[in-house]
């Protein structure tokens, strides 16, 4: 009889098995549990295998590409569409089991997810995943398929009749992203606002990385004619954190409450072109977020409260970002004795070229110089207070000296409004973070602090008609990540403040008679040696304080034009000031004749040393490079073999 028995195995696809004297036959090929992590809370308990991949068994499932997706989705979209993506790639990898029958999942509920989602896969630069084709891997009702996020949709609808109705509210992910995670947050935010709001890189860091701006304007990409240009900079050093997540928060705030109808930021955004880039200095961050991870060891004494304060700082070429920019502070000083001696758009001189000049330094000056920037904040960390130019003392030897420029009143202002609006910053409290400027009203003269030459703020003035404050936002430059909502309300206000005051002082358009705009014509005002100059298409900006000034508009072979003006002390809005200038034969500019014959203010990287910084000459490793999207490297780092189905247009 053993015998008998074992040739029917061999000779069957049906195994007997004896309880109680009965043979029951069934199909070897049995339902089993669901036992794949990121699968866990499909509404059902049972799958199979080969699954509708072709796996054979869980761990090819959880060896593949498709199972690594899903384990990397929430965080690559940032939550977007989920947990419904996961869910929908689950019933793929592990469907439904039933009589030891796969039933596919529904075709309609893989269009619905699709048609809402689909963009989010566009947004990081991503194909949609072959496996969730609706077509190959679903079936319809007729077919007796299942749907995989029936059970989410009814508790969604149970929460949602749980909730008061209430006003819709931004709702905002207080917590650290990575190098990759801000991009993508960063192009999202952008893809959901693209009528207000675009994406660009100003160039790449040492390693690579992207320097990326977020635009909202209400004509994104464009210079608007009398729309002032407004920047914040953040993380120039890459262990100060705080400024980085805030530029994030706030990319993410202005593109909500834009969409809820919010009036003021609608006013703001539709006024104002804004430009917000949260990292300059990604590879430094990585450092130092290494470093903070590291430190979980209570018996390492490492982390932000330890040498948090050095690694990190600089880029990846050991460079301090805030001292490698041109010193034209030193220029200025020497020139001082010179009658007709001026502190604005002072030429980069030549030598500046033959030294270190980072990526990073190279890719914001060009930016600087390539948008008529009005005002400006670059976010730092290590204590409490707004600095503003000069930070250069004006005597070499003197750590600690008064130095202000010739716009000092209009500086004070720009920090005020800050350092006002802050919750702590202005305060009286002498126990709290930054109580060292309590009797300066959280604001100080950068080189009354300290001095150091090489400022990205002198340069920001002294080069362009940018005028640039800098914020300390806190002594600890690598806060707790349950700090960062805290942090966000205490600077929300400041961050808004600062930008709506780029819309005072004066504002308006140079002409020729012809009523053409006159592009670099000057704008001076009596009693203040700092001159700016008109855009392309002869608009200007011209921060001022409240008060009665004197106005001239000058440019090369034209007459010059006087105008008086008085600036209302509660002024919600700059004053309109225009000026047409006449033809006249041309004179030499003697204020030129100050610096030296080569140095004139066009000369940028004179010996295209640094032209290789630049995003459009690649070598054959950088175009194999930028042909992979920033989050190639979740899979390729990860052993399994590369998903090119991921990528667009392959």
């Amino acid at each position: 009889w053993g015998v008998k028995l074992f040739n029917m195995i061999q000779n069957t696809s049906y195994i007997f098995v004896v309880w109680n004297s009965l043979f029951v036959p069934f199909d070897p090929v049995q339902c089993t549990e669901v036992v794949l992590g990121y699968c866990n809370d499909l509404p059902y308990s049972k799958t199979r295998f080969p699954n509708l991949l072709g796996h054979r068994t869980r761990q090819d499932s959880e060896m593949g590409a498709e199972y690594l997706l899903l384990s990397v989705a929430h965080s690559l979209l940032q939550g977007e569409c989920m947990p419904d993506i996961r869910l929908l790639g689950c019933s793929v990898l592990a469907p439904q089991c039933q009589d030891s029958r796969i039933r596919k999942p529904c075709r309609s509920t893989c269009e619905a997810v699709r048609q809402g989602c689909a963009h989010a896969f566009e947004n990081i630069e991503m194909a949609w995943p072959y496996f969730l084709d609706c077509d190959r891997f679903f079936a319809g009702e007729e077919e007796g398929c299942f749907d995989p996020l029936e059970t989410l949709r009814a508790q969604q609808e149970v929460a949602l009749t749980s909730i008061s109705p209430e006003e819709p509210a931004t709702i905002i992910q207080f917590i650290y992203h990575s190098n990759a995670q801000m991009f993508n947050v960063l192009k999202r935010t952008a893809a959901k606002c693209s009528h207000i709001s675009r994406t660009y890189s100003i160039g790449r860091s040492v390693e690579g990385k992207d320097l990326l701006v977020i635009e909202f304007s209400d004509n994104p990409g464009q210079h608007d004619l009398l729309e002032p240009e407004v920047k914040y900079v953040a993380n120039m050093h890459g262990n100060e954190v705080l400024g980085r997540q805030l530029l994030i928060y706030l990319a993410q705030y202005l593109c909500s409450e834009y969409l809820l109808g919010n009036e003021r930021i609608q006013t703001l955004i539709n006024n104002t072109r804004i430009h917000l880039l949260p990292s300059m200095n990604p590879d430094g961050y990585e450092l130092a977020a290494a470093e903070v991870e590291d430190s979980n060891d209570p018996e390492i004494q490492e982390g932000p409260i330890y040498n948090g304060w050095i690694t990190g700082r600089g880029n990846a070429q050991g460079i301090d970002l805030n001292r490698n920019f041109p010193d034209l502070t030193s220029i200025v000083y020497s020139q001082r004795r010179n009658k007709r001696h001026r502190t604005d758009h002072i030429p980069i001189p030549d030598s500046y070229w033959f030294g270190k000049v980072a990526p990073e330094t190279y890719a914001m000056m060009k930016w600087v110089r390539s948008i008529p920037f009005v005002q400006s904040a670059s976010l730092h960390g290590g204590d409490l207070v707004v600095s503003y130019p000069y930070d250069f003392s004006r005597h070499p030897h003197e750590e600690k000296m008064f130095s202000p420029t010739p716009d000092e009143q209009v500086f004070k202002q720009m920090a005020r409004t800050y350092a006002d609006a802050h919750a702590t910053m202005a305060d009286n409290n002498t126990e709290r973070c930054g109580a060292s400027f309590v009797n300066k009203g959280g604001i100080i003269n950068g080189a009354l602090w300290y001095s150091f030459a090489g400022g990205m703020s002198d340069f920001n003035y002294l080069h362009t008609n940018c005028f640039e404050i800098t914020v300390e936002l806190g002594c600890d430059k690598f806060p707790a990540e349950e700090e960062l909502y805290t942090e966000w309300k205490r600077n929300k206000e400041s961050l808004l403040s600062f930008m709506e005051s780029v819309h005072r002082g004066v504002k308006g358009i140079v002409k020729d008679e012809n009523g053409n705009g006159i592009k670099g014509a000057r704008i001076s005002v009596k009693g203040i040696r700092h001159d700016i100059r008109t855009a392309e298409n002869g608009d200007y900006w011209r921060l001022l304080n409240p008060g009665i000034h004197i106005l001239m508009a000058s440019a090369p072979g034209y007459t010059r034009v006087m105008k008086k003006v008085n600036l209302p002390t509660r002024m919600q809005k700059a004053g309109r000031v225009d000026f047409v200038l006449k033809k006249v034969p041309q004179e030499p500019d003697m204020e030129d004749l100050s610096f030296l014959p080569g140095d004139t203010y066009d000369r940028f990287d004179p010996y295209n040393q640094f032209e290789r910084y630049t995003l459009t000459e690649l070598g054959e490793d950088e175009e194999e490079r930028e042909e992979k999207p920033w989050w190639w490297n979740y899979f390729t780092q990860s052993g399994i073999s590369a998903p090119t189905w991921l990528l667009r247009n392959v």
